[in-house]
C-alpha cells in the first residue's frame, strides 16, 4: 500500500501539471532553460517544449525553445546518471 502511495504522489502531480497552462505572465517571464532543465531532471520527462509554445502563441508570446532543449538536455543526461547510479553495467 504504501508503496502504491509513493507512486501515485508524481503521477498525480504530472497529471495536474499537464492540465495546468502558462498564463501570459508565465509565458513574458519564463527562464526557458531552467524550465528545460526541470522537465527533464523530473521524472524524465519527454520535451515538452510544442506544448509550452502552443500555450504562449495564445498569450501572443514566443517560447524560447532553443533555450528550452539546452535546459532540457543537461537536466534529462542528469536524471539518466541520477537513475543509472548503482546499476550495473
Amino acid at each position: 500500500m504504501k508503496t502504491l502511495l509513493r507512486l501515485a504522489a508524481p503521477a498525480a502531480a504530472l497529471l495536474a501539471a499537464g492540465c495546468a497552462g502558462m498564463s501570459a505572465a508565465d509565458c513574458r517571464g519564463a527562464d526557458w532553460f531552467r524550465l528545460g532543465e526541470r522537465d527533464g531532471l523530473q521524472y524524465g520527462l519527454q520535451p515538452q517544449v510544442e506544448r509550452y509554445a502552443r500555450q504562449c502563441a495564445r498569450h501572443g508570446v514566443e517560447a524560447g525553445a532553443a533555450d528550452y532543449m539546452r535546459g532540457w538536455r543537461e537536466g534529462y543526461s542528469e536524471y539518466q546518471r541520477r537513475t543509472s547510479m548503482g546499476q550495473p553495467d
